[in-house]
This record gives structure tokens, sequence and C-alpha cells, in this order.
């Protein structure tokens, strides 16, 4: 049971060869505290091969398209749509239809490049990078813990399974994952800003997404590993 939760987390999060057969995705909506799990795998998959490049420039590069490419842009997909429904105009029915529309609009395309271009200069500016980047990614799954259990959902679809079959310990026990970050060769000050950035920026995310959209919706979950991932970086590599 384990081992096909683990599948199913796998699956969800990321493009890796985990069977052909698709896990059972209640395990996974009932386990969610496990999403920084994917984070341990992505991170470390990541660093692990950009450690091979030399130039910081390049290596900042490759690290990013890995991240798209091993996730298989599904959170980034989510912040385009947020950057959508954030810049629409209008009433809050206009922003919620810019949100959950299929085409992408000026804002998701500036919110994305914006993400994008501080997740690359955050870790040209950090080479070698693979503590922070391994720190970031973790924190970013565990942001998307805080959102399945605290941001109520405004309709019907995949965030509310989640919403529903979350328990009030799970950031508890995700947060417990995180605890062996404690081990990696970052001061306590860049580690005290990472777990503080991981538990207020989703929570800010919710407020803005109450605020604009009545709720959340998958997209912003998925956002908000993207945005958590990339304001890491920044505060480590500013510290």
């Amino acid at each position: 049971m384990v081992l096909e939760t683990v599948r199913a987390l796998l699956q969800f999060t990321t493009i890796l060869p985990v069977g052909k057969v698709p896990a059972d995705f209640t395990l996974l909506t009932r386990h969610s505290y496990l999403y920084p799990l994917a984070g341990y795998l992505i991170g470390g998959t990541t660093a692990g091969i950009c450690l091979l490049v030399q130039d910081p420039g390049i290596a900042a590069a490759v690290a990013v398209a890995l991240l798209l490419l091993i996730t298989g842009a599904n959170h980034f997909d989510g912040l385009l749509d947020l950057g959508d429904g954030v810049m629409a105009h209008g009433d809050r029915e206009r922003r919620v239809r810019a949100l959950t529309d299929r085409y992408l609009g000026t804002g998701g395309v500036a919110m994305g490049a914006a993400v994008l271009l501080i997740t690359f200069s955050s870790l040209q500016a950090l080479h070698p990078f693979a503590a922070a980047l391994l720190t970031a990614e973790v924190g970013g799954q565990f942001a998307m813990v805080m959102l399945t259990c605290y941001g109520k959902p405004f309709h019907e679809g995949l965030h509310s399974r989640f919403y529903h079959d979350a328990k009030p310990f799970f950031p508890l026990a995700a947060l417990a994952l995180c605890l062996p970050l404690i081990l990696l060769p970052l001061t306590p000050i860049q580690l005290g800003a990472a777990f503080s950035l991981m538990i207020a920026t989703p929570l800010v995310l919710n407020a803005i997404s109450n605020r604009l959209f009545g709720g959340v919706n998958g997209d912003v979950t998925g956002a908000s590993h993207e945005i958590t991932r990339a304001i890491i970086l920044a505060a480590i590599a500013l510290i």
C-alpha cells in the first residue's frame, strides 16, 4: 500500500516512468502530506545532473528546463492560469472565467516569465546551487499541502477532492518530512527563511485567491509550488 501511494504521488507530480498502469488516485488524495517526498526526488535529480555543468548560467538554465520537464510543466500550467485570473479586469465571475478557461493570456505570460526569471537568476547567483534547489523544491511541494488543507474550493473539481480528503494533521506531517533539510549546507538564517516562506507564501496566496476568486482550485495550488520555490531561491540567494 505504501509503495502504491508513492507511485500515485510520482505519477501525479512527475512524468517519471513508475508503471504503465495508473495508480489508485484516492491513495494520493488521502495522503497528500507526502508531497515533500516528490520534492526530494525532483530537486535531487535536477541538482545532481546540474552539478556536472560548470558554467553557472548554463547550469541555471538546465535546472529550470529539467524542473519543467520532470514535472511535465503541470504546476507551471497552473501558474499561467493564475496569472490570467489575477490580471483579468472585472468582477469575480470574469476573473474565475479567466483562471479556468483553456486560453493563455497576457497575464499568464507575464506571471510565468516573472517566476522563471526569478528562479533562473537566483540559481545563477547561488552556483553551486544543489542545497538551495533541493530546499526550494521541497518547500514548494509543502506549499501545496498547505493549500490542499486550507484552500477552500470555489467549485467541485480536482482540488475539491484533495481538500475533502485532507486531515488537520497533514501540514504537520508534511513539515516533519521537510526536517531533513536542516542537514543541508545552508546557514541557519537561510534555512529559517526557507521554512518561514514555505508556510507564509501559500497562506498569502490563499488570502489573495479567496478575495479574487472566492476560493482555491487546482491551478492556484499548482501555482503555489512554482511561486514558493522561486521566492525561497531568491531569499537564499539574497541572504
